[in-house]
């Protein structure tokens, strides 16, 4: 089986249900439990949608053997620097090597919009992610925004 990533726009059917279910995962970490679906805040799953599309940044879709199974987002800051968001791959098809590929599209997609540098946050729990990122040469950086969610900070040189 092989793994295919592609730019998607973010209001395909596939695209929203891998968003839904980025925010469930890292939500239901979060409060230790599954959200039931009254919780879902469609808010929050839509905010800063608009800024996932060119020029702004891009949005990638990854399959596995045809199936959804992964999502990232890559988003324009100032100065160079892009930001990675909605980085996820869904539970069935972790250990595939799909967060490889999905990270190595997403630093791809950075350099294409003129990125020298990218950044990201995200929470100390999220030990798979921080474990991701350091493999991949990211950095823990000062903070560079701030939100109820947000413990680290990382960065990385493209």
């Amino acid at each position: 089986m092989t793994w295919i990533f592609s730019p998607e726009r973010v209001d395909t059917p596939d695209a929203t249900a891998l968003r839904r279910d980025y925010f469930g995962d890292v939500a239901g970490r979060y409060y230790g439990r599954v959200l039931v679906e009254d919780e879902y805040d469609e808010e929050m799953i839509d905010e800063g949608l608009g800024l996932l599309a060119p020029p702004a940044g891009e949005f990638l879709v990854g399959r596995y053997a045809g199936e959804a199974a992964a999502c990232g987002g890559i988003v324009l800051l100032d100065g160079g620097r892009a930001e990675l968001t909605r980085v996820f791959v869904r539970p069935a098809y972790r250990g595939k090597g799909g967060a490889d590929l999905l990270l190595s599209g997403l630093e791809e997609a950075a350099r294409a919009l003129g990125a020298r540098r990218t950044v990201l946050n995200t929470r100390l729990d999220l030990v798979e992610a921080r474990a991701l990122y350091a493999r991949h040469g990211y950095e823990e950086i000062p903070a560079y925004c701030t939100g109820p969610y947000m413990e680290v900070w990382y960065g990385k040189e493209l």
